[in-house]
């Protein structure tokens, strides 16, 4: 099996989010805990949280897309997963750390990124 470029820069992308998603876990849990109020603190848990279940996500497409590199469904899957967790946990993290509810608004276009990104997985998976 050959790692493409395309492979080796989703797997470097996402073990950059694991990583950040660890140290802004415990950023959270220690850093912020005596900051932010509860409720803001759950809603950067939550960013943390999604962060977290898309890199694993983001790991199993990449593998899957080793194995189908064919698969232009998949190969768009793979970005939107990148983006969409970057908008949905960055606009958690900057709502609650800079207090701007607005970007509350931008969170759900993260979201949606990333259920179309695993619905074209899913297609990618069965289809191509």
């Amino acid at each position: 099996m050959i790692i493409n470029n395309n492979v080796k820069t989703f797997l470097a992308i996402a073990t950059l989010f694991m990583v950040t998603a660890i140290a802004f876990g415990a950023f959270g849990a220690h850093g912020l805990k005596k900051i932010l109020e509860p409720e803001m603190l759950k809603i950067f848990h939550t960013g943390v949280e999604y962060q977290f279940y898309n890199t694993f996500g983001l790991f199993f497409a990449t593998f899957i897309y080793m194995i189908k590199q064919e698969s232009k469904r998949i190969k768009i899957s793979l970005y939107l997963i990148v983006v969409g967790t970057l908008i949905f946990s960055i606009s958690l993290y900057m709502l609650t750390i800079l207090n701007m509810p607005i970007l509350g608004a931008i969170t759900p276009i993260g979201g949606t990124l990333q259920i179309i990104a695993y619905l074209l997985l899913f297609f990618g998976i069965l289809k191509d």
